[in-house]
């Protein structure tokens, strides 16, 4: 016969796995909405100032890489949008199952340019250091998968950084391909620091899972050497970002974790050309 005691015992029990049932869950659920990595950013490591994307996403039973950037933003003041409508036009949901071919030269100098609602950002790629990164921007450049599509990542404290490279606008988006690390051993990353103006993959955590998503850093930040850089913002470009910046991110959304600008960013066209 079970005494009153032991009754009570086993009804602290039952509540003791009740409460670290609903911890774990909610550990869980946290871990989807911030990571189910990109960011970085994109950029992207849980619970520290890196960037990891915002989950791999299922496109034809392949696994893609999209990015987030981790912490998220903290809301700011609504400015007013310093930027213009976006050009008419929808962005692609084209996807492929390989990584193009290898068609730039790779002692060439490439310049991608970003038509942007906010303004020109002109980015010099690094083709010697990271050729198939720099490939993959080429290839999908040319596809137009970048026109029409919304910057959807401003971070604000902690990293720096404004990310793209979505045509979903959501952080899940990619090209249905992957493609590995380069060159993070670059000489300009120094102390783990990402400096202003680097122009760097995002991805998801993983080795080698980098997609289409990227972030332009606008102010230096601590980030490990995880995300491939591949380009530098011109001048111009960086006082365009800084725009972009200085009208602040919205609330984390609840669904993505996504810090969207206050600002309307859309590109509405991309070229690389050859230089």
């Amino acid at each position: 016969m079970v005494s009153q005691e032991q009754r009570r015992r086993q009804l602290a029990r039952d509540k003791f796995l009740r409460q670290q049932q609903r911890r774990t869950a909610a550990r869980r659920k946290t871990r989807m909405r911030n990571s189910v990595i990109a960011s970085v950013l994109g950029v992207v490591v849980i619970g520290s100032l890196a960037l990891y994307v915002t989950k791999p996403f299922e496109d034809d039973g392949k696994a893609d890489a999209s990015a987030e950037v981790t912490p998220s933003a903290a809301p700011t003041s609504k400015a007013p949008d310093p930027c213009d409508k976006p050009a008419e036009g929808e962005a692609k949901s084209e996807t492929w199952e390989k990584e193009p071919a290898m068609t730039i030269d790779k002692s060439a100098k490439y310049t991608m340019t970003m038509d942007t609602t906010c303004g020109t950002v002109d980015v010099a790629l690094k083709a010697s250091a990271a050729p198939r990164t720099v490939n993959s921007f080429a290839f999908l450049a040319g596809k137009g998968f970048f026109d029409h599509t919304k910057c959807h990542r401003l971070t604000t404290e902690g990293i720096y950084v404004l990310q793209c490279g979505d045509p979903t606008g959501q952080g899940t988006g990619g090209p249905g391909y992957t493609i590995p690390d380069e060159n993070l051993k670059d000489a300009s990353l120094k102390d783990n620091i990402y400096p202003a103006g680097t122009v760097a993959m995002a991805n998801t955590g993983q080795p080698d899972s980098g997609g289409s998503q990227f972030f332009l850093v606008y102010q230096d930040s601590q980030l490990p050497p995880s995300y491939t850089p591949f380009g530098t913002v011109s001048d111009a470009g960086m006082e365009v970002l800084k725009k972009i910046a200085s009208a602040g991110a919205q609330a984390a959304d609840p669904t993505s974790g996504n810090t969207a600008p206050n600002a309307t960013v859309v590109i509405d066209k991309a070229t690389v050309t050859k230089t």
